[in-house]
């Protein structure tokens, strides 16, 4: 199967600072891929390449199989990635459909008599997020009443109607409650059942495991494992992840310093 997106070594510079280098990945329609890393692993230029943000220094950047080229945010947008960030880009005073429809918005009339077709965007939200199983009492309400599980919905059902063909999400669980992680990871399966290829950056290895199907790790810039569910299971995961030799030492210098 062709990858929906694929990295092939990329490396990204800013002056002499190496903050990528030849990173490899692909991602396949209808699948999770969770790129995992603590803080200064390089998930943020990671995003900002895949999202157009920031050019690739050197490597190969493939859609579908055919090599691309972005120079900004709005071409990737325009070839079916759709970025989520933490901060969700969203007007917490504006009504959920406003948002849903912001910066797309659909108008009814011609020229100086074009106007917004509220009730159209009204009723398009409530029914589109009904079908990714979000049911709001009410999409007038404004999108800073609801909770950070229910905003980070709105937004992959809003990414999803929007054609995307690739979701990147960025640390979408990393601000919230147990409960509230548990909405979003199952809005991210929803995602994939929708066929939509998710890219799933998070530092935590639990919330990666309920939902991904393949595991990059990410450590100063560089892939440095790459699992299939199929053969990690989460400690394998989570001692991978946390360096394995590394946390191996630190667990024994702790234990020493407790017996002592």
């Amino acid at each position: 199967m062709t990858a929906a997106l694929e990295l092939r070594n990329v490396t990204k510079q800013f002056g002499s600072v190496i903050a990528m280098a030849d990173v490899t990945m692909e991602v396949t329609a209808g699948s999770v891929t969770c790129v995992l890393g603590d803080n200064g692993a390089g998930k943020s230029t990671l995003i900002k390449t895949l999202s157009g943000v920031h050019k690739a220094t050197a490597g190969e950047f493939l859609m579908d199989g055919q090599p691309v080229d972005f120079g900004s945010p709005r071409d990737a947008i325009a070839k079916g990635i759709a970025t989520v960030y933490q901060d969700l880009a969203t007007i917490p005073m504006m009504s959920v459909w406003r948002n849903f429809f912001l910066g797309n918005e659909i108008t009814k009339g011609w020229g100086p008599f074009r106007m917004l077709n509220v009730k159209k965007m009204k009723q398009l939200a409530k029914q589109q997020l009904l079908e990714m199983g979000i049911d709001l009492r009410d999409t007038e309400q404004p999108i800073g009443t609801l909770s950070g599980g229910e905003r980070q919905a709105v937004a992959i059902a809003r990414a999803v109607y929007f054609g995307a063909k690739v979701l990147i999400l960025d640390e979408p669980t990393s601000a919230l409650g147990v409960r509230q992680s548990g909405i979003v990871l199952k809005y991210v399966l929803a995602a994939k059942e929708r066929g939509v290829a998710v890219v799933f950056i998070t530092h935590n290895p639990h919330h990666a495991y309920l939902v991904g199907d393949r595991f990059y790790l990410l450590n100063r810039g560089k892939m440095t494992n790459d699992f299939m569910r199929s053969n990690v299971k989460l400690d394998e995961l989570t001692v991978a992840m946390a360096g394995g030799a590394e946390l191996e030492a630190l667990t024994h210098e702790i234990q020493q310093v407790k017996n002592s």
